[in-house]
């Protein structure tokens, strides 16, 4: 090309006949056109210049953040890691944890800290003068940003002083028994569905629905009717898609954040006249059945001095956040719980041993918190699966100030700053053969899983720390511990059965694939 170019112009050029040709300095140029090309030309280059500026500027801002930390040493203009962030693996979450015990990444101009130590991760979830809860950044779109899930402080405090006596032994002997009674009609309709096709299925959506059909009842009880506990069930799971950690941020139609609050709007009606319902029944006299029965009761109570006049609006945003957190993380422990067990046949073996004493042969009769306290291995296994398998991974919070985080870093306001909670429950030095199952871990008590209870994150720590830990657990157990006795199950492994799929929580890439039968009775 460089030599075609020196020989095009070092030829000489034939003169043009003028006798045939016009010079082109004869042809009139209007003076308004080269006025015109001027203009544009200067706004194209203040414009290039402008935006050139911004870009720069971004870097500089991103990079300045950063400081020291690991992280890419620039960020891709405006989108950041959005694209890695739609499609998240544990294998790049890994990546970034192990890269540093502070790491740095940018979406959407949104500065991030991920924090991958425990004592950086319990730093963040024990700082409420420096760090809020935000979930995702749709969250307060969704879950709406005066959700007591969003509170600090003393406004806070009050929130959890009565929600804290929803989940007491008394309250959870109230829903053991809708618990168990849901649980035994689901595993009904499971191995009548497995009858007919006796294939294997994917029990990702029928274990959901389980739960979902579940906490409605032990939440709401009879205070909503079947047709709209299917509709709170089957809508919820836009907002489940909408709550993943990053998101397209603008709530207009066909987005998951828009259908997301379209299902909030349809649940907050039928939970406001759930909690309508409850404060009519408790005030004719009758007896709590289920959790907003029990609160209502609670309010009442002679020895209750925290805070009494709960709108139906506050008690239906409070059962809305706890159905989050009963559909997802519940579901993720209850399927890792089903997939667990199939993949290790002595530990189910271990379990049913244990399920046939405590039930003295009787696999129908309901089971009972008391009967809980004598299956110890059962819990122990219930631990540690979702020690292997952490339903939540990590908790955003967002900075409300500066926050020194550590000696030589100091974390921006107004930034996004992640505590996770994986390489805490796979810390060699505290869980020896961390990615093995071992429920036996947890039955000696100076094991050093159980003398190092603050590497066990899976429920958070700090002032936010999950309110229903007994409730979940006792679901998830409760359900593994009937269906060992009702059904036998079978895992059809794959090659993505391993795999994680990140939806808000963690799910086996190919939906968890099982074959049900029934057991024969002993």
């Amino acid at each position: 090309m460089a030599s075609f170019i020196r020989q095009f112009t070092s030829s000489p050029v034939p003169p043009i006949a003028s006798s045939t040709s016009t010079s082109f300095t004869d042809i009139p140029i209007p003076s308004s056109f080269i006025i015109s090309n001027s203009k544009s030309a200067t706004w194209l280059y203040t414009t290039v210049a402008i935006v050139g500026a911004l870009l720069v500027l971004e870097q500089s801002v991103y990079r300045f953040k950063k400081k020291h930390l690991p992280g890419d040493s620039w960020t891709i203009p405006i989108i950041g890691k959005f694209a890695d962030s739609m499609k998240p693996t544990m294998e790049g979450y890994i990546r970034q944890w192990n890269s540093g015990a502070l790491s740095a990444v940018s979406v959407f101009n949104i500065f991030i800290v991920m924090a991958s130590s425990n004592e950086y991760a319990r730093k963040i979830l024990n700082s409420p003068a420096h760090a809020e809860p935000c979930l995702v950044h749709s969250a307060k779109q969704i879950l709406m940003p005066d959700s007591w899930v969003f509170l600090n402080g003393k406004s806070h405090v009050e929130y959890r002083k009565v929600l804290n006596t929803l989940f007491t032994r008394k309250a959870l002997s109230i829903y053991i028994g809708i618990q168990d009674a849901i649980a035994r009609k689901h595993f009904s309709q499971w191995l009548t569905d497995a009858q007919k096709d006796p294939s294997p299925q994917s029990i990702m959506m029928t274990a959901r629905n389980l739960n979902m059909i579940t906490s409605l009842r032990v939440f709401c009880g009879n205070h909503i009717p079947e047709h709209g506990a299917i509709e709170i069930s089957e809508k919820y799971w836009d907002i489940t898609q909408a709550l993943e950690l990053v998101n397209f941020p603008l709530a207009i139609p066909g987005t998951k954040v828009y259908r997301a609050i379209q299902a909030r709007k349809v649940a907050i009606k039928w939970l406001e006249l759930a909690a309508s319902k409850a404060k009519t029944a408790i005030a004719n006299g009758c007896e709590p059945e289920c959790m907003l029965d029990e609160w209502v009761k609670e309010l009442e109570a002679p020895g209750y001095k925290g805070r009494k006049d709960f709108s139906d609006r506050e008690m239906a945003m409070v059962v809305f956040s706890f159905l989050f957190a009963s559909q997802d993380a519940m579901s993720s422990g209850l399927i890792y719980g089903f997939q667990h067990l199939a993949d290790h046949p002595d530990i189910l073996a271990k379990i049913r041993e244990e399920q046939y004493r405590v039930r003295a042969g009787d696999v129908e009769k309901p089971i009972t918190l008391e009967m809980l306290d004598q299956m110890p291995y059962l819990k122990a296994f219930v631990k540690e699966s979702m020690r292997v398998k952490p339903p939540v991974t990590m908790v955003p919070y967002r900075t409300t100030k500066a926050f020194p985080i550590s000696n030589d870093y100091v974390v921006p306001v107004n930034s996004m700053v992640i505590p996770s909670f994986y390489n805490s429950l796979h810390d060699p030095s505290v869980f020896p053969d961390h990615d093995e199952l071992i429920p036996d871990r947890w039955l000696d008590p100076n094991s050093s899983a159980n003398t190092n209870p603050r590497n066990y994150l899976v429920f958070g720590s700090g002032p936010h720390k999950c309110v229903g830990i007994e409730y979940a657990t006792m679901n998830i157990g409760l359900v593994l511990a009937t269906a060992s006795v009702l059904m036998d199950w079978e895992h059809h492994i794959t090659p993505e059965s391993d795999k994680v799929q990140i939806i808000a929580t963690l799910f086996p890439k190919d939906g968890c694939l099982m074959k049900f039968t029934p057991r024969p009775r002993p």
